[in-house]
């Protein structure tokens, strides 16, 4: 398991008795992916006739591998060993297809990183 693996990544700002020890600052990542015309084009044909884009899907979901992975990379090297209040969102903007992830790089008392 590398280094980054034991970065552990919480959706809440506050965690129940577990101490905060330091706080080392937000990290942010971003992930932009361009689309082909053509598969915009089929994208829009689904939505008209219905039915979910697993392509799209396919690649939200590698984009949310390496935006987490990231994150951790950057947290790791800021010294902490969690990230707390956590977001993901994804937008798309011209054919541009961005996953952001932000959140705060923290030390926690006490924290195992094998649990």
């Amino acid at each position: 398991m590398e280094d980054k693996e034991k970065i552990r990544i919480f959706t809440t700002p506050i965690l129940e008795n577990i101490k905060i020890l330091e706080y080392m600052g937000p990290v942010i990542v971003r992930n932009v992916r361009a689309m082909s015309i053509v598969h915009d084009l089929m994208t829009r044909v689904r939505d008209v006739v219905g039915g979910r884009s697993g392509s799209y899907q396919d690649l939200m979901k590698k984009m949310e591998e390496e935006v987490l992975e990231e994150i951790k990379e950057k947290a790791k090297k800021m010294g902490a060993n969690a990230i707390i209040d956590f977001k993901l969102d994804y937008d798309s903007i011209d054919g541009l297809l961005m996953a952001s992830a932000q959140g705060t790089a923290v030390v926690l008392d006490g924290w195992a990183a094998e649990e």
